[in-house]
């Protein structure tokens, strides 16, 4: 089928090309679009994706109208990405974003189809797609869950919440953090540790954890690194780096390093000291960010897609996000589902039966096992 066609018109810039003035036309419209505020589809991410990924786009889109100078009204939609070999596109920094999207205004005259030909793009893949999105939701592969913290009630709330759905666990997490405090002569927490130091032994333990159970290190990948170390430095209302670290007296146990808005905390990167895992750290880590983001006026914590017995005992409910690709009829399309699709139906395959699943994730810690012989 032909792509339709609408009146706008769309401009392809990097990412430091982006103007402050499209900048603010990019907050506006996601502050009107209903979703919640996820820092990762606010500007200052995908900015800090360009300076590591040089492939990083983003197109602007107005709607062809023209005032009295020649120049379109404000822009009506932003689409940022990541263009490959052969046309073929990525969600800006896909592999570690955790929420994707364009950034339309609502009711705008756009196909998926046209927007990838002003991109020159043959398809556009995704991990995260985020609810809502209705120019890629149709295109979609699979549906996840991504679950979610509720502390729009404030902490007291969350924790009534816990002890309904979730006793034992809070009962017996909160009895491990007194008495890791007794051992270590008192535990303290930080919210928005500026210390770059304590950035560095989180990502250390976090690549030990990669290593450890048989996945790739992320943080081997410089671009990853570096892409943390400048969301670190980033203050913006709608996009902040916050680094949170439970003492044991003055010695950090467990860390997270993650993104928020005003309203959301977009958990990314948690991390713990093995040797005090009898106490639980990242457990009692999580309940007091939860406690200190609801006193900070955030709303929501985001856990990020994926099953973890953890998450499972800390959500108050999920998001809904989507895996898969929007692509053009075409040669290039047809080389980028062989490249693709294969790989990820057998994941699915693999992760939608937990027997199988059960047995890959224990060859994987046989992986890690043998990595740090």
């Amino acid at each position: 089928m032909s792509d339709v066609r609408s009146a706008a018109r769309i401009r392809v810039v990097a990412p430091a090309e982006l103007s402050e003035g499209e900048a603010e036309a990019w907050r506006a419209l996601r502050a009107t679009s209903g979703a919640p505020a996820n820092p990762f589809m606010e500007p200052e991410f995908t900015r800090a994706v360009g300076r590591v990924r040089p492939r990083s786009r983003i197109a602007v889109v107005r709607d062809g109208k023209r005032n009295g100078d020649g120049d379109g009204d404000e822009p009506v939609g932003f689409f940022p990405y990541e263009k490959g070999p052969l046309g073929r596109g990525r969600a800006i920094g896909m592999g570690v974003s955790d929420c994707q999207g364009a950034v339309l205004r609502t009711g705008l005259r756009l196909t998926a189809g046209e927007l990838l030909r002003a991109c020159s793009l043959s398809a556009w893949e995704f991990d995260n797609l985020e609810a809502g999105q209705d120019l890629f939701v149709p295109a979609a592969a699979e549906e996840f869950a991504s679950p979610v913290i509720d502390i729009g009630q404030g902490y007291e709330a969350y924790e009534a919440v816990l002890r309904a759905q979730s006793p034992k666990f809070l009962r017996t997490t909160t009895a491990k953090e007194r008495r890791l405090g007794r051992q270590a002569g008192g535990t303290r927490f930080v919210f928005d540790e500026r210390d770059p130091g304590a950035l560095r032994t989180l990502m250390e333990w976090k690549s030990a954890q990669y290593r450890r159970t048989g996945r790739r290190d992320r943080f081997a990948q410089e671009w990853i690194t570096e892409l943390v170390r400048q969301l670190a430095a980033t203050r913006a209302p709608g996009c902040s780096g916050v680094l949170s670290v439970l003492y044991a007296a003055d010695r950090p146990v467990a860390a997270h390093f993650g993104l928020r808005s005003r309203t959301v905390l977009s958990c990314w990167f948690p991390a713990y000291d093995p040797e005090f895992a009898k106490f639980s750290p990242g457990l009692i880590l999580h309940l007091r960010m939860a406690e200190a983001a609801a006193a900070e006026g955030i709303g929501l914590l985001d856990l990020g897609r994926g099953a973890a017995e953890y998450k499972d005992a800390l959500k108050t409910g999920a998001l809904r996000v989507y895996e898969g690709s929007s692509v053009r009829p075409g040669p290039r399309a047809a080389l980028t589902w062989l490249g693709r699709e294969p790989a990820r139906r057998a994941h699915s395959f693999v992760r939608n039966r937990p027997r199988l699943a059960g047995y890959a994730q224990r060859t994987l810690n046989q992986v890690g096992r043998l990595r740090e012989r």
